[in-house]
């Protein structure tokens, strides 16, 4: 028994020794790159990003469409199911440093005729078996504390991924609803095309019956008519398929779009300025780094869990039995071992090497993975501002020339209505005016795609999932 105390304290005496490199975060970006962003953009402030960007739009309908999507979304219940499953693994890994104990009985009867325990021919005879073995694997080289931190890792990664869902949850309904509400605004100055078009082909049919307008210009305006009514069906098209998108973000079948997205018919705008932060800020808020930076730090952990291998396993370990029959006095029998337990493979260290090796490549692999996701995510914000600042000169120009169209248009209307202006004239007055429009309604829902963009790519909506991680 002392040669077993000697040999469980100097176990416990080494316990802890962690085979495997100890995991260090990856070293931080030049300053230059965590500092402002070099792309600038109207309407946007150097302040850090809220959480709930949605609401710098101030539109209720909105707020109510995101908080539901962030609850009902199938993806993000996956997510969350994913998480759940992460939190039990850990578990499982961290009743490693448990004992564990088998139990284990029986009874059976029987002739007990031909020998054993029998006292007579034909004699039958019940008999009991009992036992109970218990081990504890001492954690001499780590193997059990390295599981435990790279199950820890990974739980932290998929925790990570849930919260990188629901970022592109509340971006993609954002832009179903701006899309729906953009795109019923183009349909509305379609309409207003159409009307245009249909007053400018009903001038020309009086004109035509009482001989002061051709036949050509008839059929030039008759024209102008149909293609105006032609770009009406895409837009309407395309306004019923964000409304089954952003159905299908809520949880919800193709039946149930909600009346308040129908009913939307201006696209959303914030109301002050987006707030973008620097690159310090962005690569503590993105999801995507923190679960590629997790990943690593797992990886990591796996090289220590495949290095004790090389190692002996070493527990402490005990059993009993018991045996009794009922038919023999006296033959109640107790027996018991204790004592430590090895195991190794050794010499035979080739698999354990070749796995040293795979989990080397694993790490190395997830470097270079948290490396592309930091330049990844730095890029998607200097692509996100340079589209916005581009989209959003664009469209000043074109608000421009929707104004200097509608003004031209309105002179040609009263000089043709006149005699001072041919037909052609006003047709091309009327197409500039119709073409201006269209390009301003499309421009303003690029810009709304844009700052969407900006949005996600900066990293927020995450922050208002309800607490998910649990477990050690």
């Amino acid at each position: 028994m002392r040669k077993i105390a000697f040999l469980s304290a100097c176990a416990l005496t080494l316990a802890g020794c962690a085979a495997g490199p100890d995991y260090r975060a990856p070293a931080a970006l030049p300053t230059t790159d965590t500092g402002p962003f070099i792309s600038t953009a109207p309407g946007t402030s150097n302040a850090e990003p809220q959480g709930d960007w949605w609401r710098l739009y101030n539109d209720p309908a909105l707020d109510r469409l995101v908080t539901r999507a962030l609850v009902a979304n199938t993806d993000l219940r996956v997510a969350a199911a994913n998480l759940a499953r992460a939190q039990a693994i850990l578990r499982e890994a961290g009743a490693g440093r448990l004992p564990s104990t088998d139990l284990s009985g029986g009874a059976s009867y029987g002739d007990g005729s031909g020998g054993g325990f029998s006292q007579g021919s034909g004699n039958t005879q019940w008999s009991y078996t009992g036992g109970m073995a218990i081990s504890w694997e001492i954690d001499l080289f780590g193997r059990i504390g390295r599981t435990i931190e790279a199950a820890r890792a990974d739980r932290d990664a998929v925790a990570a991924a849930h919260e990188r869902v629901a970022v592109v949850v509340a971006a993609q309904t954002t832009r179903a609803y701006a899309d729906a509400c953009a795109l019923a605004e183009a349909s509305a100055v379609a309409r207003e095309s159409i009307d245009i078009a249909r007053r400018g082909l009903d001038i020309v049919t009086a004109q035509e019956r009482v001989g002061t307008a051709s036949r050509f210009d008839l059929e030039r305006a008759s024209t102008a008519y149909a293609n105006a009514r032609a770009a009406l069906p895409p837009l309407e098209g395309a306004r019923q398929i964000a409304l089954f998108e952003l159905a299908a973000l809520l949880g919800l079948p193709p039946a149930q779009v909600p009346e308040e997205a129908r009913q939307c018919t201006r696209i959303p705008v914030p109301v002050s300025a987006i707030p973008v932060g620097d690159g310090r800020g962005l690569l503590a808020r993105r999801p995507d780094v923190r679960e590629a930076e997790r990943r690593l730090a797992a990886d990591t952990a796996r090289i220590g869990v495949a290095t004790a291998d090389l190692y002996p396993r070493i527990a402490l370990g005990g059993s009993g039995n018991f045996f009794r029959n009922d038919q023999v006095k006296g033959s109640d029998s107790f027996s018991f071992s204790l004592g430590p337990l090895l195991s190794w493979s050794f010499p035979n260290i080739a698999t354990a090497r070749a796995r040293i090796a795979q989990a080397e490549a694993g790490t190395q692999a997830s470097l270079a993975t948290f490396d592309g996701t930091v330049l990844n995510a730095l890029k998607e914000v200097e692509q996100a501002l340079a589209s916005v600042a581009s989209e959003d000169r664009r469209r000043a120009a074109l608000a421009d020339a929707v104004r200097s169209a509608d003004a031209a248009y309105d002179l040609a209307n009263r000089r043709y209505r006149a005699g001072a202006m041919s037909f052609l004239d006003l047709l091309d007055a009327q197409r500039s005016l119709v073409e201006a429009r269209a390009a301003l309604t499309a421009s303003e829902r690029a810009l709304g795609s844009a700052r969407i963009d900006l949005f996600r790519a900066l990293g927020g909506g995450w922050q208002t999932l309800p607490p998910a991680r649990a477990g050690a």
